[in-house]
């Protein structure tokens, strides 16, 4: 059994989703701050994702993840939350990257207003 995995954490305005597999991708445990009870707008806070994590962490550590690496993506709050989370219940971080994509030129302008 592989002791070291990735968490993906996808922090939107609206939830924190995350996943955490092992070094092949496999899912190994999976949460939400919506899988963890919280409705409506705050879903969005850091408690949320705070609490969110420590329950995703527990499942994978019970699955034999000991040492991770960690991938954020998207603008939201609970980004620093669910790490400071991790890093709580006892996890070994090997790296954070962030891989929020970014535009490289963005959509089409409008077309010109004609008066």
């Amino acid at each position: 059994m592989a002791t070291n995995g990735k968490v993906y954490i996808t922090a939107t305005f609206n939830n924190t989703l995350l996943t955490i597999t092992d070094m092949e991708g496999n899912a190994r445990a999976w949460g939400s701050a919506g899988a963890a009870g919280f409705k409506g707008a705050r879903r969005a806070t850091p408690f949320a994702a705070t609490t969110a994590m420590e329950a995703t962490a527990r499942k994978a550590m019970a699955a034999g993840i000991k040492e991770v690496e960690v991938y954020l993506k998207g603008p939201g709050s609970g980004r620093d939350a669910a790490l400071r989370a991790l890093k709580a219940v006892g996890m070994k971080m090997t790296l954070i990257a962030d891989v929020t994509p970014m535009p490289h030129n963005g959509p089409r302008n409008k077309k010109r207003r004609r008066v």
